[in-house]
């Protein structure tokens, strides 16, 4: 027994850098095209568009959120099954399954944590473009703005937490059938 224990904290130490490069250059990629779109393209629309695309950052935070709790939690067998009947997308969910610390990681902690830090320059944008337009108070509107899209995205994600426990199956079974119309493999 004591053979079997020291191979598995052997295994626990290895440290794929391959993933984690990977994982860097894609978190450096993502992150620079969304900060683009908020730095460049929100002082140049109107305030309601300004606001929409702050939503749809807090909102895809919380999607994604929600698809890697799923993915991490969900029954590899009841996917295995689909996958011997030819259901499509199925086969992918067990790789996604099989998978589920890079799905999760990349889904929970690169695309979440990127909406999130995004959402917050959007967020102070919005703060100057209202101090500009309106002449509100840089300091309390930047306040309320980062406050609200905090209560939005913990409260979104809490619930999207809960949900996707409770419904992880059913999460990644229609995320798969989405995505495997553009993946092949």
């Amino acid at each position: 027994m004591k053979g079997k224990n020291k191979k598995i904290t052997k295994e626990k130490r290895i440290i794929d850098w391959k993933w984690i490069i990977i994982i860097s250059i894609l978190s450096f990629i993502i992150s620079f095209v969304f900060s683009i779109f908020g730095e460049v393209v929100i002082p140049r629309v109107h305030l309601v568009f300004s606001i929409l695309i702050l939503l749809l950052f807090v909102f895809l935070g919380i999607i994604f959120d929600i698809i890697g709790i799923a993915v991490t939690v969900a029954d590899i067998g009841v996917f295995n099954s689909m996958a011997s009947k030819k259901v499509r997308g199925s086969a992918l969910a067990v790789k996604l399954i099989k998978n589920a610390n890079k799905v999760s990681s990349f889904f929970n902690d690169v695309i979440g944590d990127i909406c999130g830090i995004v959402s917050g320059s959007t967020g102070v944008a919005i703060a100057l473009i209202l101090n500009a337009e309106f002449h509100f108070n840089l300091l309390y509107t930047t306040l309320l703005i980062t406050a609200s899209i905090s209560m939005l995205t913990i409260g979104g994600k809490a619930i999207g937490k809960s949900y996707a426990i409770n419904k992880c199956n059913d999460i990644l079974y229609r995320f798969v059938k989405v995505i495997s119309i553009f993946y092949k493999g």
